[in-house]
């Protein structure tokens, strides 16, 4: 049977993060450095800033081993974590001063960069003086962890010994993440995390196949999965799947089975098997030919050069992109003959080579994309409706010439089809430079 480990909850606060106006980026990034400590996440909760749902999640994560909040530790009136904490664990707050003289320093010398006081804390207008008092409140018995904005930390211990330990850590992820060596430093945490066994994670990714027939493989494992600590999950994304394994050092035989039995029998669709993305894999396939690309982008209107150039070292093997909307874009930048345009239209099999050997020949590059299409909402015909794109690819790699081209009918709305375009189109040249076997 698998060893029992710690589990952790995570709250993340924030009425912008409940209604979506800021993506959390908080919850996840911690669950990857719990479960790098050995401690799963049983739980993500996101709360808005009221003080009774913040209480309410506090009360539902009773049943694991740590909770570990994010935001609500800032100086105004709807910043309440560490009130909500305090109640929660009957614990009362007081000021403390060695943290009330940290804080105050610290908005001491923000004030005295902008202008707002003279010589010291007390200059401070009040509402600001107010706020870092506000900021100085400690639970009783709790530690706090030094500010790397101006909001502290706070760990607080459980009070009966049945309820969990809470790490309180401000909302601001790049305040949140210097704050974490110090989280995990202190002993209370440091009590979760001990002798917790590594936690491995693995993804596998694949391009083609159903989830049916990856449902299938995985048929024959599961009963042994649960059994072995293994525990497999599945997610299709923009047409990619991924298998994500997470595992225990006792179960690395039965994820190397697993691993046997996905590639004997969708090895050919695989992307990866050693956690690479695509973006990864195929900026390692262009360094090592080496091999230059140029791409000439209409609909996607340079989504596919941004993805392009996101790896470090691009410019080894990126040479530009153009973005070519109107027909005399594409003639006057990439050389699309005018007769071309007028014949067959921007959206057609033609224009799409005839941009991808422009911006070759244009950049002297060994590879060039071309895509063109129409992402909608609007600008669809019969002929040529709403979602459909072409792409292609041309130029010469290790000798031999390149002349491909894709025609896809994309679903959704324009986001995701210029979103499957960029996909696609890095599956195109992933494939060119290194074909299935």
């Amino acid at each position: 049977m698998p060893a029992t480990r710690s589990r952790a909850g995570i709250v993340v606060t924030g009425t912008e993060v409940l209604t979506g106006r800021v993506p959390d980026a908080n919850g996840p990034w911690l669950a990857e450095q719990l479960r790098r400590h050995g401690v799963d996440v049983g739980r993500t909760v996101v709360v808005g800033d009221r003080p009774d749902d913040l209480a309410a999640a506090l009360r539902f994560l009773g049943d694991h081993d740590l909770v570990v909040t994010t935001g609500g530790l800032g100086p105004t009136a709807d910043d309440l974590t560490a009130q909500v904490v305090a109640d929660v664990q009957g614990r009362a707050l007081r000021e403390d001063a060695d943290l009330l003289a940290l804080v105050g320093g610290v908005v001491e010398g923000l004030a005295r960069r902008r202008g707002w006081c003279g010589t010291g804390v007390a200059d401070l207008p009040a509402e600001q003086l107010a706020g870092v008092r506000k900021q100085a409140q400690v639970p009783e018995g709790a530690s706090w962890l030094p500010p790397t904005g101006t909001a502290p930390g706070l760990v607080v211990p459980s009070t009966d010994g049945a309820s969990p330990p809470v790490l309180v850590l401000p909302g601001p992820p790049g305040e949140l993440r210097g704050m974490w060596p110090d989280a995990l430093a202190d002993p209370t945490v440091a009590a979760v995390l001990a002798g917790a066994e590594p936690l491995d994670q693995h993804t596998l990714r694949f391009w083609g196949p159903t989830e049916a027939a990856l449902a299938e493989i995985l048929r024959a494992h599961e009963q042994q999965h649960a059994a072995d600590g293994l525990e497999v999950t599945t997610c299709l994304r923009d047409g990619e799947l991924e298998v994500v394994t997470r595992l225990s050092p006792a179960a690395r035989d039965q994820y190397d089975a697993l691993v046997a039995s996905l590639d004997r029998e969708m090895g050919r669709h695989a992307i990866s098997t050693d956690d690479r993305t695509t973006d990864e894999v195929v900026a390692d396939l262009l360094r090592g030919g080496p091999t230059t690309v140029a791409t000439a982008e209409s609909c996607t209107a340079g989504l596919l050069a941004g993805r392009l150039a996101d790896r470090p070292g691009s410019s080894a093997y990126l040479l530009g992109g153009l973005v070519t909307y109107s027909n005399e874009a594409k003639s006057t930048l990439l050389g699309v003959p005018e007769a071309t345009l007028a014949a067959v239209g921007a959206v057609s099999e033609e224009v799409a080579l005839a941009m991808a050997d422009g911006a070759r020949e244009r950049l002297g590059a060994d590879l060039g994309v071309g895509i063109t299409g129409v992402a909608g909402p609007g600008g669809g015909t019969p002929e040529k409706p709403v979602g459909l794109v072409h792409l292609a690819l041309t130029g010469r790699v290790a000798g031999h010439d390149v002349r491909e081209h894709r025609r896809l009918m994309l679903p959704g709305g324009r986001d995701h089809v210029r979103r499957r375009t960029v996909v696609t189109a890095l599956h195109l040249l992933r494939t060119t430079l290194a074909p299935p076997s």
